[in-house]
């Protein structure tokens, strides 16, 4: 019997399965777009492995999801760490919101961003 990582690796894997069934992605399929092994990220769904911040990148822009978000999800960034009023980090720490809501607020409020030619850096 495999021993889990921590619970915080855990619901990392959740979320990553999650993520990866609403892009409509099998496991090889967003293996392959990461580029890691098939085995290595059915052990990180299943919370037996603890990627590195390189690998959760990968994910993210797999998944075309935020990078920061599985910094905070695999307790690699808390989100006191980052800047103090992040829009991003306070739709991610509210309880309220289910995880597709605040995947559909992050992805709004980066189109509004796009769409006026602002990043989160220039906001600062």
């Amino acid at each position: 019997m495999k021993v889990k990582v921590g619970k915080t690796v855990e619901s990392l894997g959740d979320y990553l399965r999650q993520q990866r069934v609403a892009a409509h992605l099998s496991l090889r399929q967003l293996a392959d777009l990461a580029g890691v092994s098939n085995p290595y990220l059915s052990q990180i769904e299943r919370g037996l492995r603890r990627p590195s911040a390189q690998v959760l990148q990968q994910l993210a822009k797999a998944l075309r999801i935020s990078a920061e978000q599985l910094y905070v999800r695999a307790g690699i960034v808390s989100p006191g760490e980052s800047v103090a009023g992040s829009v991003e980090l306070a739709i991610l720490g509210d309880p309220a919101l289910t995880e597709r809501q605040k995947q559909s607020l992050l992805d709004v409020y980066t189109s509004f961003l796009a769409l006026n030619g602002t990043t989160n850096q220039s906001k600062e």
